[in-house]
């Protein structure tokens, strides 16, 4: 029991070195189906990062394309060249929630 306990905690704190693989690992490994839905949640909670990171460099290559190559400064122009620095300040904040919730989750799970 106390090995199931572990290794769920360390699928939420792998955020910290290994986010990726090893709730992949823990979740296709273990027998135990509670072992699993955490390495589940905590796979999804890794990645929203990832994808809100694909959504910021698609944002950031849109807005390089249509700021440069639109010769006329209109304010669409200077909201497309705006536009990445909100997507990074919600990545940073998403990912300061998601590590802090991963880390509680951590320490519930070892409880």
């Amino acid at each position: 029991m106390e090995n199931n306990r572990i290794l769920s905690a360390l699928s939420y704190f792998s955020v910290l070195f290994a986010p990726f693989i090893l709730p992949i690992i823990v979740f296709f490994v273990s027998q135990d189906t509670e072992v699993k839905h955490h390495a589940k949640r905590s796979l999804i909670s890794h990645l929203i990062p990832f994808i809100f990171m694909i959504v910021l460099f698609i944002a950031l290559f849109s807005s390089f394309f249509t700021v440069f190559m639109n010769a006329a400064v209109n304010e669409q122009s200077l909201f497309m060249a705006s536009a990445p620095f909100l997507f990074v300040f919600l990545y940073l904040v998403s990912y300061i929630i998601i590590l802090v919730w991963n880390i509680i989750q951590g320490v519930k799970v070892l409880r």
